[in-house]
């Protein structure tokens, strides 16, 4: 008996659940899958819109599907109410569908302050979420006027360093006194924001917002801010209407199990919108890696699979700002339960944290230091024992053996997770290229390195380069 499951939403991580399906069940023996989309675009990668607006990349380099893919995903329409009595959707167009499984990948909705006159609405006001939000910030956004980012958050400031490359006078407005606050501590973000100034941009922070006049800026409490544009990056709420009116559990997110299950078992929920204890919502990764165990239990193909969480690494992709943030970072450096080192050489726009507890990396924080970077994240990845010399490893230096990592591709262990957000090692990347995936491309279309945050392409470049000379 085939199985009919209904996937509502069609962003990332539906249309990755889509993608893992069809590849355990390439004939559709086994479940029969009707994908709905709100947009009327094809999927495409969010993570790597700040690119399109730097202008580095254009839009159809961050679609994640083809054009086969059109007969396949019902564009434009959405779920408008679960009946969950008959198993049946209700969707925009006026028809409905019913269904043994649903898997609700509704997202999240970029949030807007409580403004006086900033509504999605106002002219000159863009909320950074989507494709389309990306067309109306380049409509916008011309060469030498000025524009505000609201929010000094990793989307913001990914956002204010696209801008300022165009040529735009940016000034990033935040409520908090440094930058990143949930990912870098104060010193962090100290330097950070110094790193960024010497590009051009400009920040007020712990401002408070008291109004928006079109035309002029945001108010201050005690200033102007003059825009011609304000692009709005202060956070995002899950999407979580449709399970509130269907009497699922919602909390922040609507609440999940280890099989993504909802308090409905025949409801599923994942990415953006589910909230699960092992995960941070926002994550390409998390939502990935739950992709494929709902793909396995909704095709049988391994009905033991279980979502158990995602540690949390992020990175911001922002050109000529190298920034890595991973674990515990705010631990303070007089911490008892933990070794902390960190060293500051902000003229140079250095800052590198390390926590370590039990022997393993419980946190770090790396600025201007890529080296160091990639050696903590492998040591954090694989719950890998630090090396005795801390210092060594926080300067990028240390040795391979004790480690156990490497900075060259030919040094890194099969083993080594060089794309997190597709969980793909080198040993898998090698395998593929002996396959005959002898390119970038080709070894991104063989095993999806590179096609989620874009943070592994270096080392995906180098190992590509490495296999070119050995084999």
């Amino acid at each position: 008996m085939v199985r009919s499951v209904v996937i509502a939403g069609y962003g990332m991580a539906g249309a990755r659940l889509a993608e893992e399906i069809r590849r355990r069940d390439p004939s559709g023996e086994r479940v029969n899958v009707t994908i709905l989309g709100e947009e009327p675009h094809l999927a495409y990668n969010r993570v790597l819109l700040s690119g399109v607006v730097a202008g580095t990349m254009r839009p159809e380099n961050v679609t994640l599907h083809g054009p086969e893919w059109e007969d396949r995903v019902r564009l434009g329409v959405s779920v408008v109410s679960v009946d969950r009595g008959a198993r049946k959707v209700s969707l925009s167009d006026g028809t409905a569908i019913a269904y043994d499984a649903l898997v609700l990948a509704t997202g999240s909705r970029a949030w807007l302050p409580p403004v006086e006159g900033l509504t999605a609405d106002s002219p000159g006001v863009v909320a950074f979420r989507t494709m389309d939000d990306c067309a109306k910030i380049l409509d916008s956004a011309s060469p030498g006027a000025p524009v505000a980012v609201l929010g000094g958050g990793l989307l913001g400031i990914e956002a204010a360093r696209g801008l300022a490359g165009r040529g735009c006078q940016v000034t990033v407005v935040h409520p908090v006194g440094h930058l990143m606050e949930r990912q870098l501590d104060a010193a962090g973000g100290a330097v950070l924001a110094r790193c960024l100034s010497t590009l051009g941009i400009e920040f007020r922070l712990n401002a408070r917002v008291s109004g928006y006049v079109p035309g002029d800026g945001l108010k201050l409490e005690d200033g102007l801010v003059p825009a011609d544009l304000v692009v709005v990056a202060a956070g995002v709420k899950p999407e979580t209407s449709l399970a509130v009116e269907a009497g699922l559990t919602v909390d922040r997110g609507i609440v999940v199990d280890d099989c993504l299950r909802t308090s409905d078992p025949r409801v599923y929920a994942i990415g953006d919108c589910a909230q699960h204890p092992g995960t941070v919502s926002g994550l390409v990764q998390s939502a990935w890696e739950q992709a494929e165990v709902l793909a396995d239990l909704l095709t049988g193909n391994d009905v033991a699979a279980r979502y158990h969480g995602t540690p949390v690494v992020t990175r911001l992709k922002a050109r000529d700002v190298d920034v890595a943030a991973l674990g515990d970072v705010h631990v303070d450096v007089d911490a008892e339960d933990a070794e902390v080192l960190c060293l500051q050489d902000p003229m140079r726009g250095r800052y590198a944290k390390l926590v370590v507890r039990e022997d393993r990396v419980a946190g770090a924080i790396l600025i201007g230091a890529p080296d160091a970077a990639a050696t903590i994240t492998q040591l954090y990845d694989g719950r890998i024992p630090v090396p005795s010399d801390r210092l060594a490893v926080l300067l990028g230096r240390a040795l391979p053996s004790e480690a156990t990592v490497a900075g060259s591709p030919a040094e890194l262990p099969a083993t080594a997770l060089v794309c997190r957000c597709n969980s793909v090692s080198k040993g898998q990347l090698v395998s593929a290229w002996r396959a005959g995936a002898t390119s970038v491309t080709d070894l991104a279309s063989a095993t999806r390195a590179t096609t989620g945050c874009g943070s592994c392409r270096e080392a995906v470049c180098g190992i590509a380069e490495w296999l070119s000379t050995t084999t």
